[in-house]
């Protein structure tokens, strides 16, 4: 018998259709996840909406892992369907991971949104309030309290006044300066007051935070005390403290 009668009497390979249907099960929870922020950011949902599509995206990404480890199963030694299937493990995994993480962040963090590291006498919001209204703000501006005040202190006790040795307009200064180059949107530069408004814009969600910085003297320095509260949300998912902290490593680098 010729060899080319002997290839053509083999049985044709076939694939792993479960390979192909964890594949598409994880890509699919993959764009459940990706989308959910960014389409909340161009405001094509509202963000409880892309909350869900987070935690949809988990869903679907366990089923997938499952269908791909018994996919590899079904391949017993064959070439054919590891490739796709370990992409889909990997893909389905990356896919639970984020949401996740998200949410044990949230549930190890206090349900608060407002930081200040004025707890007794935080700034007040005054340029910010009206923005706050015209996007429907559902958190209230006030501080709310000795009830936060201990949540902040027990979650985040670097979150502190920073004291410059400067004179106070001096500390004005670099104040401003700083706030800029964190990106944020200058809402009000009262010199004479020594207060600056700001509106920051996280990353992948796209949630407007406003941020309120006084800058006070203090026994012959400067004292130079940050606000940061949400306008929507009862959970930060620590964004406050965050960005607070990155805030001051700014001014102390200019300073």
């Amino acid at each position: 018998m010729r060899d080319a009668d002997l290839i053509n009497d083999r049985p044709p390979l076939r694939g792993n259709p479960m390979a192909g249907v964890a594949l598409g099960a994880a890509i699919l929870a993959a764009l459940l996840v990706l989308l959910a922020g960014p389409g909340t950011r161009l405001e094509l949902w509202h963000f409880s909406t892309g909350f869900k599509l987070m935690r949809w995206g988990a869903y679907l990404a366990v089923p997938a892992a499952l269908f791909a480890v018994v996919a590899l199963v079904l391949v017993r030694g064959r070439r054919r369907g590891v490739l796709p299937s370990i992409l889909a493990l990997g893909i389905a995994a990356g896919a639970f991971f984020v949401p996740y993480s998200f949410r044990a962040k949230a549930r190890a963090l206090p349900p608060i949104h407002d930081i200040s590291t004025d707890t007794q006498n935080p700034p007040p919001l005054v340029a910010t309030l009206p923005l706050r209204e015209q996007t429907g703000a559902t958190n209230p501006p006030a501080y709310e309290g000795d009830s936060i005040a201990r949540q902040q202190r027990e979650a985040y006790q670097d979150v502190r006044p920073v004291m410059l040795a400067m004179t106070p307009d001096s500390a004005y200064g670099q104040a401003l300066r700083a706030a800029r180059e964190m990106g944020w949107e200058i809402v009000a530069a009262e010199r004479d007051e020594g207060r600056i408004e700001a509106t920051a814009t996280t990353g992948w969600w796209g949630f407007k935070d406003d941020v309120v910085i006084r800058v006070m003297p203090a026994s012959g320095i400067a004292r130079v005390d940050v606000r940061s509260v949400s306008r929507v949300g009862r959970s930060d998912v620590g964004a406050n403290a965050a960005r607070i902290r990155a805030y001051v490593r700014r001014l102390k680098e200019n300073g």
